[in-house]
């Protein structure tokens, strides 16, 4: 597999890494963007990428501002900073500058709920995607039981005391700022996905009529819990979208937790298979489509 990275301006200071990974057996018009969530970076998605890149994709990894190769910065973000400024960058390099026809997109927790955001403010792109498959995403449903809604009130106050979210408590890479982190604790905690301008995303999330994969697993109990990721993908109001439980009680080897349901053995042989027949049948229908036209 080989990796190109490649430095998309941001302002006049830094850029945004994309990463192009790719083989010689790679089709042009087969793309897949795939995205992080928070407290990572590229690394969490290093072998659904080589899955792709293995079976003919090309893979094109965006790393959110202030993440993994991407430039640091002092400028304060949030959630709606990637969806709206990031994502359209990258949107803007694919189908702009590579000429890009279509793509399909995977993401992974906090990186769906930008998807998400970028998808409805900036819709002229939705007709550019085949496909997205989202790993453990919700945004305003994990406050389901009084433990999580403690433990989520709870996890608010002391970043805000400390100003952030250290990665290493919760096994990640990268640290995240509490003031990007307090609109999942505030969304999750009234139950609502609103934007500092009063947008309305929940309402507005039935505009996207992108076929949409949701992969949650039964061991993840706070983050993005089955209850939370069925509500999220229940907003879209769309009946071509499907979800995945995996457990075992479904036929798993696992009650993937938030993490391992992307990044392990057991997800690479039994999970990114789901994956690869969910683009490879949209991709088929959205031919199909065109040809008639």
């Amino acid at each position: 597999m080989k990796e190109q990275l490649i430095k998309l301006k941001h302002n006049e200071d830094g850029h945004i890494a994309l990463w192009k990974f790719y083989s010689e057996k790679c089709s042009d018009n087969r793309n897949i963007l795939l995205t992080h969530g928070t407290f990572s970076n590229r690394k969490v998605l290093r072998g659904i990428t080589e899955y792709f890149v293995n079976n003919d994709f090309n893979c094109w990894v965006f790393e959110w501002r202030n993440h993994g190769g991407s430039s640091k910065s002092n400028e304060k973000f949030d959630f709606e900073s990637i969806g709206h400024k990031d994502f359209q960058i990258v949107f803007n390099f694919l189908f702009e500058e590579c000429k890009l026809e279509k793509i399909d997109c995977i993401t992974h927790s906090g990186g769906g709920i930008c998807l998400t955001i970028a998808l409805i403010t900036q819709s002229e792109y939705q007709k550019k995607i085949n496909s997205v498959s989202m790993f453990a995403c919700q945004a305003f449903g994990a406050a389901y039981s009084k433990k999580n809604l403690a433990q989520i009130f709870i996890g608010k106050y002391i970043s805000k005391f400390i100003g952030q979210v250290p990665a290493q408590k919760i096994g990640g890479e990268e640290n995240e700022t509490y003031y990007l982190m307090k609109q999942w604790f505030n969304w999750n905690l009234k139950g609502e996905f609103k934007g500092k301008s009063g947008i309305d995303y929940k309402e507005k999330m039935k505009t996207i009529k992108i076929p949409i994969l949701s992969i949650y697993g039964a061991g993840d109990k706070l983050i993005a819990p089955p209850i939370g990721c069925k509500r999220y993908l229940s907003a879209f109001e769309n009946t071509s979208n499907k979800s995945l439980l995996c457990s075992i009680a479904e036929g798993f080897l696992e009650n993937y937790n938030h993490s391992r349901i992307l990044h392990s053995r057991n997800a690479k042989n039994e999970i990114y298979p789901f994956v690869l027949d969910w683009i490879n049948k949209n991709n088929t229908a959205a031919n199909k489509v065109q040809n008639d036209i």
